[in-house]
């Protein structure tokens, strides 16, 4: 069940504040139509996710566990550092798709947005460290739905309630605990302590 709740709680802290929050605002006030957002949400985080979940499974197969954690440890500390820098979307990204309805909309733009995002780049590293692929697809898929629907619903109340650089500080917090345990894993595997 780990493979499916860590995942869970470091895209949902991840994503608080990301381009593609900020995306679910934009389509929430754009739309005001929140299910078939949500539903596009579902589809193009699924897709998405289960493509870099695949990258991820299939990267870990090349190295061993030592090499591997400690190449987790370094892309974990990474992506700390990276949520702590705020995204911005750029207003003509979604501009020319809102003529296909909500639920197209928001799937063509959730996916596109997600693009080396670093929600896919987590999702990569989280799969290749985790050995039920699946399971951790569906919890990366959680847990963007737990940062966007309530967004979704709640329009701009969430954004202007939540404080995000505490948010943003967590999930660096969390990405740094998990690159120490990366760390730790590749020193205790490869004999070194």
């Amino acid at each position: 069940m780990e493979s499916l709740f860590v995942p869970t709680l470091i895209v949902a802290l991840a994503e608080i504040g990301d381009k593609t929050q900020l995306l679910a605002l934009l389509l929430a006030a754009r739309f005001r139509r929140p299910w078939p957002i949500i539903w596009g949400i579902v589809a193009a985080t699924l897709a998405n996710h289960f493509a870099a979940g695949a990258v991820g499974a299939w990267v870990a197969s090349f190295f061993s566990a030592a090499v591997l954690s400690a190449i987790l440890a370094g892309c974990f500390a990474a992506v700390a550092i990276w949520t702590l820098i705020p995204d911005k979307l750029d207003d003509d990204e979604d501009s020319s798709l809102k003529r296909y309805g909500p639920f197209l909309t928001t799937l063509i733009a959730f996916f596109l947005a997600e693009m080396g995002d670093k929600t896919q780049v987590a999702t990569v590293m989280l799969a290749a460290q985790y050995p039920h692929f699946i399971l951790v697809v569906l919890g990366t898929t959680l847990g963007m739905l737990i940062a966007n629907v309530p967004v979704v619903l709640a329009g701009n109340f969430a954004a202007e309630r939540l404080p995000l650089t505490l948010i943003r500080r967590l999930a660096a917090a969390a990405f740094a605990a998990l690159a120490l345990y990366a760390g730790y894993q590749a020193l205790s595997l490869g004999g070194l302590i």
